[in-house]
């Protein structure tokens, strides 16, 4: 006998603004639980530290999970310079620190110009890819270092929005796949010093921005206050998350002709 299934039928997409020292799954279990949703899932994951842009599908829309997964996104990142930690970012143990070569505007945006287009880039062992099962993170506490293979990646654009002579705060727009906590560290070692994430806020996805986004609050509020489908006004249709797809509008013979898997 098939188990029964907990929760609504409810499907949709709902664009969260993450909020700082959470996990991505921990954000997806509470909109699972607000929206007494049956299936749930995420499309990539922010560490703790970051903010910002987490569309959850809920549903049907769990489909769509792997080509969001596989789209384009924006941050904002500041880097403090002079420290650098295990994981990256200020979550981590500091293990080292460096004299900071002084520089100005030109020779940073210099800098940064040289890290735009295609390259290679070795993921970070703070990650959640896996060996052998294994999420690279867990090894990493354990200090246990793997070998990684290095990935294709495009760095769209990087745009300079303050420095002083310790830290730095960029706009950066990328593919898939791409570590801003690897791409600060290496921008780092450029300028001559050591460098970590302080403050990472993903501001675009997919075609979804943060004007697009719901607080966990605003949720909470609206849960208490009216209707459990009053929350269900949030969420947007699954098919705007393919806005560059085709679409073939079909009438109802075409449609029961599609049902039964024709041509």
């Amino acid at each position: 006998m098939a188990r029964r299934k907990k929760g609504r039928d409810v499907t949709g997409i709902l664009v969260i603004d993450k909020p700082t020292g959470h996990s991505s799954n921990h954000i997806l279990q509470q909109v699972k639980r607000l929206f007494d949703a049956n299936k749930a899932g995420h499309t990539g994951s922010l560490d703790p530290l970051a903010s910002g842009v987490l569309p959850v599908c809920l549903g049907e829309a769990t489909k769509l999970s792997g080509y969001l997964l596989d789209a384009d996104k924006q941050y904002d990142v500041t880097c403090k310079l002079g420290i650098t930690t295990d994981s990256g970012d200020a979550d981590g143990n500091i293990i080292a620190e460096q004299a900071i070569p002084v520089f100005d505007e030109i020779q940073l945006n210099a800098i940064l110009k040289t890290f735009i287009g295609e390259q290679d880039q070795v993921p970070p062992m703070f990650s959640a890819l896996k060996h052998q099962g294994q999420p690279l993170y867990k090894l990493a506490r354990q200090g246990i270092e793997i070998e990684r293979k290095s990935r294709r990646i495009t760095i769209y654009d990087i745009q300079l929005q303050h420095f002083d002579s310790s830290s730095f705060t960029l706009t950066v727009r990328c593919s898939k796949g791409t570590y801003i906590r690897t791409l600060v560290e290496d921008i780092s070692h450029t300028i001559g010093t050591g460098g970590h994430v302080t403050m990472l806020r993903r501001t675009a996805v997919a075609g979804y921005s943060l004007t697009d986004s719901v607080s966990l609050e605003t949720l909470q509020t609206t849960r208490e206050q009216g209707e459990l489908t009053d929350l269900d006004k949030q969420l947007t249709a699954a098919e705007d998350a393919l806005p560059d797809w085709p679409s073939i509008t079909l009438d109802e013979a075409g449609c029961k002709q599609l049902s039964f898997g024709q041509s």
